[in-house]
């Protein structure tokens, strides 16, 4: 049986290194684990008036699509030494309406990796992520870390994958993780 994961980038940026690291992670994934890549583009800032009239279908399909994978991978950018709004709103978006919380994140195993220009990856964004799972009820994976720092120099000029230590270090994590995935209970 396949092990699925969800792989979500936080970034709305054509050339966006976390998207990059996304499409990357996609080529190499474990044996008998497989990556599909959902997008937030298109999910509208978070409105009590627009809920009141029905989820966004947009919203909905990153619901469905979390429920029917054993893990997601959120690919976190670091704004102002934070999450990005843009994904933030996504994640407040998805854990509405409140009943329907539990059945989409509830012991739902994420893990978390970014890349950043600047030297410290995005160590403070993932940090900003923890209470925020922590709340919605998420099972964190937390046996490995992945923080790329300097990502200008480890993507070439088409968002490609370049640098041999991160390809290992990617790679390392995927292994982790699915690993995680395969030995933990699922969601009740």
């Amino acid at each position: 049986m396949t092990t699925k994961i969800l792989g979500i980038s936080g970034s709305l940026r054509r050339g966006s290194y976390n998207s990059a690291l996304l499409r990357a992670a996609t080529q190499l994934m474990p044996e008998g684990a497989s990556l599909e890549v959902a997008s937030i583009r298109g999910v509208p800032l978070y409105d009590g008036d627009v809920e009141a009239q029905g989820i966004p279908a947009i919203v909905n399909q990153l619901k469905e699509a979390t429920v029917a994978a054993d893990g997601v991978l959120l690919v976190t950018p670091e704004y102002n030494n934070s999450i990005p709004g843009v994904f933030k709103n996504t994640i407040d978006w998805m854990s509405r309406p409140a009943a329907d919380s539990r059945r989409v994140f509830g012991g739902r195993r994420f893990a978390i990796i970014g890349a950043s220009p600047g030297g410290f990856g995005t160590v403070l964004s993932q940090a900003a992520w923890l209470p925020v799972l922590r709340t919605l009820g998420a099972q964190l994976w937390t046996g490995g870390r992945l923080m790329v720092s300097r990502a200008n120099t480890v993507f070439d000029e088409a968002g490609a994958l370049k640098d041999a230590t991160v390809e290992e270090a990617l790679r390392q994590f995927l292994n982790g993780y699915v690993t995680f995935l395969r030995s933990a209970p699922p969601p009740a």
